[in-house]
């Protein structure tokens, strides 16, 4: 296809393609897919889009699977933009959108990383493929690998809701529940995987997860008839989804679909666990880790992000910012969405409303303006949260 090469986000080290690979081998950090953009905007123009199948994968030229063999699909992507007007009316914001995401196979976002990292691991010859998780991630990787014919190792924290959980055994995946956080358990993946012959797909660790998720941009371009948004609310853990719609719209101003404007990028986290938030505030371009890290949104529990950098250095180019709101608001909201609109959110997802009043408060949103948020997941996930 159209790769050329895999380049650190942080110092620009290349590094050859066709090959199982982590992290920068220089400084330790993220590696991004490049693409030759002059090939494969002959063949992937905006007339083309018509006539293409209604997942991810329309946008073949710019993801990395060679081999068609190699995709493993459940069909992922290309969901609904859904305006939500009586909310908007009730916010004040004329123009309003959800992105539904829990729409996906395995009900979450997550499912487009997995696509792409499991179809990039089986073309390269991965076998085992472990992964600390939350929730969603767990099960995409479960049922990705399933999908596959590999083995999948999760580990994830012993109070992730009890769906995910359940999603992972009966998908077939090897299920250890540990003490402690998301990073503890990626410490220990980071222990065993060599001696246990396993490809770490953690966040950020594998240059192919932040390539599926970076199609949410290519859709919202392509689904709002090429004029980005104003704003975007985006619920951000490890930050995949945003670091990948930045690369997108970099990518498609490269092929000319769109211009040099951005939308002002938002990143929403939990007060209980705000580490983009801090670093944020207080001008910094790596975040600390969050100390006591808790928040009934798991997806949201992430005290330390790999790819902190990025996500700060999107929010500000961007002329963004980031905000927290509480556990309270965040599960009030999903309620209020629900209601008013129909979809049950995710905690994380329902985040984004909250947040969206309080810029709205502070003017850094105004009414004429149109906002995208981001639902990140399905709600059915998370029944504790409810209880």
């Amino acid at each position: 296809m159209n790769v050329t090469h895999l380049e650190c986000a942080l110092c620009g080290l290349k590094h050859e393609a066709r090959r199982l690979l982590n992290l920068c081998t220089a400084c330790g950090k993220p590696l991004l897919v490049r693409y030759d953009l002059d090939r494969a905007k002959v063949t992937l123009t905006k007339e083309s889009l018509a006539a293409r199948r209604s997942d991810m994968w329309r946008y073949r030229e710019v993801l990395p699977v060679d081999a068609e063999d190699n995709v493993v699909s459940f069909g992922e992507g290309w969901t609904p933009l859904l305006p939500a007007r009586k909310l908007g009316k009730k916010v004040g914001i004329h123009e309003l959108y959800i992105k539904d995401e829990g729409q996906n196979p395995t009900q979450s976002f997550k499912a487009r990383g997995m696509a792409a990292a499991v179809s990039m691991a089986k073309e390269l010859g991965a076998t085992k493929l472990a992964v600390p998780s939350a929730g969603n991630a767990a099960g995409a990787l479960a049922a990705y690998a399933a999908r596959a014919g590999l083995q999948s190792f999760i580990f994830m924290p012993r109070d992730t809701p009890r769906a995910n959980v359940v999603e992972c055994e009966q998908t077939g995946a090897h299920v250890t529940l540990m003490d402690g956080l998301i990073t503890d358990c990626g410490a220990e993946v980071g222990r065993r995987k060599e001696a246990e012959g396993w490809f770490d797909v953690s966040t950020l660790k594998e240059p192919y997860r932040v390539e599926g998720k970076k199609t949410l941009g290519y859709e919202l371009a392509e689904q709002m008839k090429w004029e980005l948004p104003d704003v975007i609310i985006y619920p951000t853990g490890g930050g995949t989804g945003l670091i990948g719609m930045w690369k997108a719209f970099d990518e498609m101003e490269q092929m000319g679909w769109i211009g040099s404007r951005r939308p002002r990028m938002v990143t929403v986290q939990a007060a209980g666990c705000a580490p983009i938030v801090r670093a944020f505030e207080d001008g910094q371009r790596f975040a600390d880790e969050f100390p006591n890290a808790a928040t009934t949104a798991s997806g949201l529990r992430v005290p330390k992000a790999i790819g902190d950098f990025l996500i700060l250095d999107a929010l500000r180019h961007s002329g963004g910012t980031a905000v927290a709101v509480t556990d309270e608001e965040l599960i009030k909201a999903t309620r209020e969405i629900g209601a008013t609109e129909g979809i049950f959110c995710a905690p994380e997802g329902a985040a984004c409303l909250p947040a969206l009043r309080k810029l709205m408060k502070t003017g850094e949103v105004k009414h004429g303006e149109r906002v995208v948020l981001f639902n990140t997941g399905s709600g059915v996930k998370y029944m504790e949260s409810f209880s």
